[in-house]
């Protein structure tokens, strides 16, 4: 009995490790599997490029005081249209971050003839600067994207005043007499700005290698010294003309997605 009942304990210990070191094995590739499925959910990687049409709601409050004081239309206080382009790349050392650059600028501007005077009020806003953007990674088939754009920025206004078209002796004849015409008027104001300014963007691909866009921002401008014609001091300028605003952001873009 004790014959039969030895192998048979021997058995049993070995359909113990078999058991044993096959849930180990199970319960190892289980990991793994999940690990795997994990880094497939986090980590998103692609590059593209495309066109940015953003619109921007700087405050020209002030400005427009002015233009209605010269008799001209005021300029849009609702917002106006911007035109540019941006790209970006995964950079994979770190999941989920992605660098790239943007840049865009727009004219809006009011008219009207004054007595005889020509009277014009430009309003000029552009931005450029690298992108930094983390994509949350636990929403599957779109990228939703939070970052900044680091960079710089230039907003000016342009005035001009005259009755129609020069000579060339007139041009320089306003600045080589005294007695030159003091109702020809052309100046420019520009302020020119750093920035991190802080953006929500959504890029929903409509496959593989193109995505639309739709995100916005708030541009932070670090500089409120406003400089006229050659680089000269502009004082007094009203605090609340500033390149301050924000936007919102659309485009198409183009590369290769894995969201």
């Amino acid at each position: 009995m004790e014959l039969l009942t030895y192998p048979s304990k021997i058995i049993s210990w070995s359909m113990r490790k078999t058991i044993f070191f096959a849930l180990l094995f199970i319960v190892f590739f289980q990991i793994k599997a999940q690990e795997a499925e994990e880094v497939g959910w986090v980590s998103r990687f692609g590059a593209a490029g495309g066109v940015a049409p953003v619109y921007v709601f700087p405050n020209i409050d002030a400005l427009n005081f002015q233009t209605k004081a010269m008799g001209i239309p005021e300029l849009s206080s609702s917002g106006m249209f911007t035109f540019g382009g941006g790209g970006y790349a995964y950079i994979m050392m770190i999941n989920n971050v992605r660098i790239g650059g943007i840049g865009f600028g727009g004219t809006q501007s009011s008219s009207a003839n004054v007595g005889g005077l020509s009277r014009e009020v430009k309003y000029n806003y552009g931005i450029g600067g690298l992108t930094l953007e983390y994509t949350v990674p636990f929403i599957n088939n779109i990228a939703v994207s939070i970052g900044a754009i680091i960079g710089g920025g230039t907003t000016s206004v342009e005035i001009y005043q005259n009755r129609g078209d020069y000579d060339w002796g007139t041009i320089f004849h306003q600045v080589t007499t005294s007695s030159a015409p003091t109702n020809i008027i052309s100046r420019k104001l520009y302020n020119t700005y750093f920035t991190v300014s802080p953006t929500l963007n959504v890029d929903i691909p409509l496959n593989r290698f193109i995505a639309v866009r739709l995100g916005g921002g708030y541009v932070t401008s670090f500089s409120n010294t406003w400089k006229g014609d050659n680089d000269q001091n502009v004082n007094d300028v009203p605090s609340n003309l500033t390149s301050n605003s924000f936007f919102i952001q659309t485009g198409i873009y183009f590369g290769f997605f894995a969201f």
